[in-house]
């Protein structure tokens, strides 16, 4: 029984300081979003103070997402300071409380979290994020939201063929500056072709003002080049879609008709594994952060303890990152691009706090 009141009551502090970090760092997304979104509006018609403080709350969740495992590291930490220096902690271990039993809480209150967020607060975040790139287009056009450097692996009957463009128009089917790298049905490369605009229409692309260069031959200058795809206008729509802005529920089948299209679904792939290891990731950013807050308080060196936590929450979260942009490159799978990080931060936690605790 008094294992079960104690776990409620670390339990109930812990989620009261995650919400009081995670809302100060989502007020301070806002305020500096509301002041970008007050400059980039300038003199544009319609675009009023109370119009650009609602697309700017609709911009912060996406954004304050990101942020969620430094508020859980930062607010476990503040959690496990704060039982510290009250002496409640001391008192839990004098009670035969084991470092095991008062950690248990926190970290189910933290998969609790991921859980929630990955399966709620998501699909809101990136509801209102498409909601605001809608507004954003309409008051600021195309230039709001440009797309760059977009690449395109397509299949036809006549091979396969790879296109990068520079943007997009306002009409998601058309590309501006445009290279195409033609290879045949035995993957042997055929022809270059540069076009001003790239236009898909119904089983082929429109290229406009085309310069195609064939090994062997001299460049052919053409205004109009038609070149064969599969892709229909619900794919193209579909690959200039960020992950980042896909809800949780509807990245399984976007990979699966991105694929189906011959287009690159790592991206859904691997954002479809980090939203399933958030409960994970979480939970190992109770663990580092019991790593460096659970000392007796009135021996000193809390400045060094928080520190060293927050270095240890940095290098998660680029390791998190490099591997990542890894797994998106295609060196590693987005399920263990997705959920190593996690494993490896609860591992880490796990090690130290037994040599800490048991020796």
């Amino acid at each position: 029984m008094i294992a079960g009141t104690l776990g409620r009551y670390f339990a109930r502090r812990f989620f009261t300081m995650i919400a009081a970090v995670f809302s100060g760092v989502f007020a301070l997304i806002y305020a500096i979003d509301v002041v970008e979104m007050l400059r980039r509006s300038g003199d544009t018609p319609g675009a009023v103070a109370s119009l650009m403080a609602w697309v700017s709350l609709l911009h912060t969740p996406i954004v304050a997402e990101q942020a969620l495992p430094f508020a859980v590291l930062f607010g476990a930490m503040i959690t496990f300071l704060n039982l510290s220096r009250k002496l409640e902690l001391v008192v839990a271990r004098s009670a035969g409380v084991s470092v095991w039993q008062f950690i248990a809480p926190p970290v189910f209150v933290a998969a609790a979290i991921g859980i929630c967020v990955a399966s709620l607060y998501n699909p809101l975040s990136t509801t209102m994020k498409r909601h605001a790139d809608r507004i954003e287009a309409k008051l600021f056009g195309a230039a709001a939201d440009p797309t760059a450097g977009v690449w395109i692996r397509q299949k036809s009957v006549d091979g396969e063929s790879i296109l990068h463009a520079d943007g997009r128009d306002d009409a998601v089917r058309t590309l501006v500056h445009v290279q195409v790298f033609s290879f045949g049905p035995d993957s042997a490369f055929v022809e270059r072709i540069d076009a001003e605009t790239a236009t898909l229409e119904d089983g082929y692309w429109r290229l406009a003002d085309a310069k195609v260069v064939t090994p062997g031959f001299d460049t052919l200058s053409t205004g109009v080049y038609l070149l064969a795809t599969t892709l229909n206008r619900s794919d193209m729509s579909q690959a200039f879609v960020a992950p980042e802005t896909v809800s949780f529920w509807e990245l399984p089948e976007l990979a699966q008709q991105m694929r189906r299209a011959g287009l690159d679904p790592a991206g859904y792939d691997l954002r479809y594994q980090e939203l399933l290891a958030t409960p994970l990731m979480l939970a190992a950013m109770v663990l580092v952060a019991a790593c460096f807050s659970l000392r007796f308080f009135r021996m000193g060196g809390v400045q060094t303890m928080v520190s060293g936590g927050v270095a240890a929450g940095f290098v998660l979260y680029v390791a998190t990152k490099l591997v990542n942009d890894l797994g998106a490159a295609g060196f590693f799978s987005a399920t263990v691009a997705g959920w190593s990080p996690a494993v490896v931060g609860c591992l880490f936690g796990v090690y130290v706090l037994l040599l800490q605790e048991d020796g």
